[in-house]
């Protein structure tokens, strides 16, 4: 089974890649975040003949996160319910039953900088996630929750640690929160015995790509009873060189057995 997660930055402006990439690479499963799409204006019909089901949860020019399924799609649950700080629930979570698997879509708040409101509550958003993680795997059944945590794990994930000093993404606050997110019994499949992090995201400004200046800020978390099954991890970088690309590359699992 592969199934895969990306920032496709606006599902709209990205469909034609992420129709090509569908037929090209052929996830079981696609976690995908930033739809930036309002409710019921999901490509439902595109992806539908591209051979997946979409389970959506999205507010309108930001944010929004979907579950694609080429194995099924059932148990659909969308959250987290904690407001902002300007007073709206936002569309970062979504959960869904795809064949053996329980799924989850994640986009984690971008915190803006430390000490802003912001900040607050994206490591308030990291602690009702931990329950949340808690929750789903209370259920039993193999779970992957997948996602731009917005969030380095360690200085190596990112491609000059001095450089994001005193910067989101990378403090001791979010790592201890997402720290505490794994905690909960998943592990982190890309830095499995075996695998090689790659970073997943690269800023659109000063050729950063080319250049290779990269973070690795998406993941793949899955239930401890994957870790035997999970063969390989790996990003699609052409999809990053692609023309009119998101600034995220997609992450992918292959699991064997399931």
């Amino acid at each position: 089974m592969l199934i895969a997660t990306w920032n496709v930055n606006s599902i709209q402006a990205r469909l034609p890649l992420v129709i090509e990439w569908l037929d090209r690479r052929g996830p079981d499963v696609l976690l995908v975040q930033e739809t930036k799409c309002p409710p019921g204006a999901f490509p439902r019909a595109e992806v539908g003949a591209a051979g997946y089901q979409v389970a959506d949860h999205g507010e309108g020019r930001w944010n929004g996160v979907a579950v694609l399924s080429r194995v099924g799609l059932d148990q659909v649950a969308t959250g987290l319910e904690l407001a902002a700080p300007d007073g709206r629930v936002e569309a970062r979570y979504v959960a869904a039953d795809c064949g053996p698997l329980r799924v989850a879509s994640v986009y984690v708040p971008n915190g803006r900088e430390l000490g802003h409101p912001y900040f607050t509550y994206k490591l308030a958003f990291l602690e009702e996630l931990r329950e949340r993680v808690a929750m789903e795997l209370a259920g039993g059944r193999a779970f992957v929750i997948g996602g731009d945590f917005n969030i380095a794990p360690k200085d190596s994930d990112v491609f000059d640690p001095a450089a994001f000093v005193g910067q989101t993404h990378v403090s001791q606050e979010e790592r201890e929160a997402l720290t505490a997110v794994i905690g909960a019994g998943v592990v982190d499949l890309a830095d499995l015995p075996g695998q090689t992090p790659s970073y997943t995201y690269w800023d659109y400004r000063q050729g950063f790509f080319r250049r290779g200046l990269g973070m690795r800020i998406d993941l793949l978390l899955g239930s401890r009873d994957l870790v035997g099954a999970t063969t390989l991890v790996e990003v699609d970088r052409s999809a990053r060189e692609a023309s009119r690309p998101s600034d995220h590359a997609p992450l992918m699992a292959s699991l064997a057995g399931l």
